[in-house]
């Protein structure tokens, strides 16, 4: 049987293909990773490399409204940039097009004002490529395809050749770095986590939890954002993953992020537990949620972008893995993971279905003994 690491070793041979001899000069960088926030965390670890190579630069990164709140925990950026585009499609929906356009003025003034002189394109897809461009940097680097999307390539002056075909997102973030001659094992992602927050939900679920023990202490996060509801295990799954953490001496708790409708899908999941689990106080922005995740042994959750910055924080993970690709996107190889997935003729798939038996087959029983295993 092979082991966790030979297991992901089998996929992590990613090379580029047309590295720099050495990185070029740069005062002024912008990361442009624009969403969703499983793949914004995924780029932090390759992108702190960043830093440590341009100690002295300005670095900036260009992201959507959803994901802005986890980089405010990124200590070594200097600047975040949001691409208003919640903003934008309410006022085009309500047919604002004058709001629109002061909205995009505003932000393109922001964005050639800040002076870059390199754009590093993780996202490499239209619109990034196209932001990065509209950006003003002379240098542009972006993923050539399959790694690039949607002719973002187009708008970079480097494109970046990377082989093979397919990767974790870990490592394909790398492989832009890696492609500016930038050593990238040296150095792990930094979050600040602020302790205030952290020691008042640790004092709330002191509050709430009779006999509490952080170190029984496991999260189980089931939910996942509406467009992306094909991730999520069964309500009746989790229940009963939670009366078996339970009967061994653990603590489940429910947590939730801030995307909409996931808490009534944790409120079901507690009823299904029937008693055994208990409700996280509220986690507004991912800073908080990261914040009560670091207070855990262990966590249970679907392929989110929760799962990715559990790991990133050190948390041991259970992945629940159905429709999405298991190669691209393993968690972070420096925590503890281990994966429930069932393999049946239609996964990995783009768009997940509404019968999701990919998910619904998983066994509790086989999350409880991987759970087990990595508590132990």
């Amino acid at each position: 049987m092979l082991t966790l690491a030979h297991r992901y070793a089998r996929h992590r041979m990613l090379h580029c293909q047309n590295q720099l001899v050495q990185a070029p000069k740069a005062s002024r960088i912008l990361i442009i990773r624009l969403g969703a926030v499983g793949d914004v965390v995924r780029t932090v670890p390759a992108a702190s490399c960043l830093r440590k190579y341009y100690p002295d630069a300005h670095i900036a990164w260009l992201v959507e409204p959803k994901a802005k709140t986890i980089l405010d925990s990124v200590v070594w950026l200097d600047k975040v940039l949001v691409f208003p585009r919640d903003s934008l499609k309410e006022a085009a929906t309500n047919g604002n097009f004058l709001t629109a356009g002061r909205l995009l003025r505003t932000f393109f003034q922001d964005l050639r004002s800040s002076n870059f002189d390199l754009v590093l394109d993780f996202h490499s897809i239209f619109k990034s490529g196209l932001l990065g461009f509209l950006s003003g940097a002379e240098r542009r680097a972006a993923y050539s395809p399959p790694y690039g999307k949607e002719f973002g390539h187009l708008f970079a002056t480097d494109r970046i050749e990377l082989s093979p075909s397919k990767s974790s997102r870990f490592e394909r973030n790398r492989g832009m770095v890696s492609f500016l001659g930038i050593e990238t094992t040296s150095v792990d992602p930094v979050f600040s986590i602020e302790s205030g927050i952290k020691d008042a939900l640790h004092a709330r679920l002191r509050e709430d939890i009779t006999g509490f023990n952080q170190e029984r202490l496991v999260c189980i996060n089931p939910g996942a954002s509406s467009g992306a509801a094909y991730k999520r295990y069964t309500v009746d799954g989790y229940g009963e993953v939670a009366r078996g953490l339970s009967k061994a001496g653990y603590l489940p708790l429910l947590t939730w992020g801030p995307a909409a409708g996931e808490r009534d899908f944790v409120k079901a999941v507690y009823t299904a537990a029937k008693g055994a689990a208990y409700l996280s106080p509220a986690t507004p922005s991912l800073a908080s949620l990261a914040a009560l995740l670091s207070l855990s042994r262990l966590y249970v959750g679907g392929d989110t972008g929760p799962m990715h910055l559990a790991s990133l924080l050190g948390i041991p993970v259970i992945q629940l893995m159905g429709p999405t690709d298991p190669i691209e996107n393993t968690p972070y190889e420096g925590t503890p993971w281990e994966r429930v997935r069932i393999d049946i003729a239609c996964n990995p798939c783009r768009h997940g279905c509404a019968a999701a038996p990919c998910m619904s087959l998983i066994s509790p029983e086989e999350i409880l003994r991987k759970a087990i295993r990595l508590l132990a």
